[in-house]
C-alpha cells in the first residue's frame, strides 16, 4: 500500500501545484523541473539498494546504498541562481515545499488506511531523500551563481528593478550601465534559464551597449539596440519592444511579460517584437474573457474528444491563414477535402463559418486558442 500511495504522488499534477503554492509560487518556468524531481525522488524511494545503476555521472550515495542521480536537482538550483533567485529565498522554498509533500503524504497515507509505524518508516526514508536533494540544490545554486555573480551583476539588478519596477529602495545610478534619461532603450525579456546561455546572453546585450539581469524572476533589460540573431546558439526566446523612453520603461517590461506568455503559447524562438504579437498579446491580458467567449462558442465541443480536438486545430489553422482552404491543407499535411469536411462538421456543431468580418474571426480565433489550451481528461489525470 506504501508503494502504490508514492507511485500515486509522483504522477499527481495537483500536488505538484501544491508544493509551488507552499514554496512562494516559482515561475512557470519551474513546474516541470519541480514535477521532475518528485517523479525522482519518488522513484528513489522505490528502489532497493541492489538495483542498477543507469544514470549517466551517478555514484553510489553512500546515505542509501544504491546509485542516485541528483543531475536534476543540481540544474534546478543552477537555474534557479541563473533568473537571480537568492540562495535564501531558495533554502526557504526547498524547505516549505517538502514540508508540504510531507503533509499531504501522511494525510492521504492514513486515509488509505496504512498502519503509523509504516507510515512512519516509509515517511521517514522520504524525508532522507529530501534533504539530500535539497543539498544538490543549494550545490547547484552555489556553483553556479559564483560563475554568474561578475561584470557588477548584482548591481546591474538593482538598476533594473529601479528602471522597470519603480523600485524605490534600489539607488543605483542607470547611468553607471549607459542608460541615460533622454535615451530612448529596446525593452526585452526572456525565460530562458541555463545558466550558460543566461551569461550569454547577458554578454551579447553588454556588446549591444545594453544591460540585462534577472528581474523578478526573468531575465529582463534594456538595450539600444538588439542581439543579433546568431549572437546565441541554439537561440532563446527574447521578447522586445520598439525603442521608448526611460519613463515608460516600467509599461514596456508589463507588456513584455504578457506577450512573453503568448510567444511562448505560439512556440516562438528567437527576438520576437511585441509589435508581431499584438493580437496575442492584447487577448492573453483578458483569459477570463477568452474564456467565456469559448464557453458560449464552443460548448457543443468535448476536450476529451481528440476529434473535436482537430476540428479546432483545423479551423484555427484556418483562420491563421486567411481562410484558404490550400494553404491550411498544406500546414496541416492534409488534403484540402479533409479540411473542408472539418470546417463543414465545426459549422454543424458551433454554427462556425468561414465567411466571417474581423471582429467576428478575432471572436473565433480567441475562443478556440482558449478552447484548445483546456486540458483533455487524460491531461488532467
Amino acid at each position: 500500500m506504501l508503494a502504490e500511495l508514492i507511485r500515486g504522488l509522483a504522477t499527481d499534477d495537483t500536488l505538484v501545484d501544491e508544493i509551488l503554492r507552499a514554496a512562494g509560487g516559482p515561475t512557470a518556468a519551474t513546474r516541470a523541473q519541480v514535477a521532475t524531481l518528485l517523479v525522482a525522488g519518488c522513484e528513489a524511494f522505490l528502489r532497493t539498494p541492489d538495483a542498477p545503476a543507469t544514470a549517466t555521472g551517478s555514484s553510489v550515495d553512500t546515505e542509501f546504498g544504491f546509485v542516485v542521480d541528483f543531475s536534476a536537482a543540481c540544474r534546478f538550483g543552477a537555474e534557479l541562481a541563473a533568473r537571480g533567485v537568492p540562495v535564501a529565498g531558495l533554502i526557504a522554498g526547498v524547505h516549505a515545499g517538502r514540508s508540504r509533500l510531507l503533509e499531504i503524504a501522511v494525510d492521504r497515507g492514513r486515509a488509505a488506511g496504512i498502519a503509523d509505524e509504516a507510515l512512519l518508516r516509509g515517511l521517514l526514508k522520504l524525508e532522507t531523500y529530501g534533504r539530500a536533494l535539497e543539498r544538490h540544490v543549494i550545490d547547484g545554486h552555489r556553483s553556479a551563481a559564483s560563475g554568474l555573480d561578475r561584470d557588477d551583476r548584482a548591481a546591474r539588478m538593482r538598476v533594473l528593478r529601479r528602471v522597470l519596477l519603480d523600485d524605490t529602495s534600489a539607488q543605483d545610478d542607470p547611468a553607471r550601465f549607459g542608460l541615460r534619461d533622454d535615451g530612448h532603450y529596446h525593452c526585452l525579456i526572456s525565460d530562458v534559464a541555463d545558466p550558460a546561455r543566461v551569461r550569454a546572453l547577458e554578454e551579447a546585450v553588454a556588446r549591444c551597449g545594453g544591460v540585462l539581469a534577472p528581474v523578478d524572476g526573468r531575465i529582463s533589460g534594456l538595450t539600444p539596440r538588439l542581439p543579433t540573431g546568431r549572437a546565441i546558439d541554439p537561440p532563446v526566446l527574447i521578447v522586445a519592444t520598439p525603442p521608448v523612453p526611460l519613463t515608460d520603461a516600467p509599461a514596456a517590461h508589463r507588456l513584455c511579460l504578457t506577450a512573453l506568455h503568448a510567444a511562448r503559447t505560439r512556440e516562438h524562438t528567437g527576438v520576437c517584437r511585441v509589435t508581431d504579437l499584438a493580437a496575442e498579446t492584447a487577448l492573453a491580458a483578458q483569459p477570463l474573457l477568452g474564456s467565456m467567449l469559448a464557453a458560449e462558442l464552443l460548448a457543443a465541443l468535448d476536450p476529451a474528444d481528440e476529434f473535436h480536438r482537430q476540428l479546432a486545430c483545423t479551423a484555427l489553422a484556418y483562420l491563421d491563414r486567411g481562410h484558404r482552404l490550400d494553404l491550411t491543407a498544406a500546414a496541416l499535411h492534409l488534403h484540402p477535402n479533409t479540411v473542408r469536411y472539418r470546417l463543414h462538421r465545426l459549422t454543424e456543431l458551433t454554427g462556425f463559418t468561414g465567411s466571417l468580418s474581423v471582429p467576428e474571426t478575432v471572436r473565433w480565433w480567441w475562443a478556440l486558442s482558449s478552447w484548445s489550451r483546456r486540458p483533455s481528461s487524460l491531461d488532467a489525470r
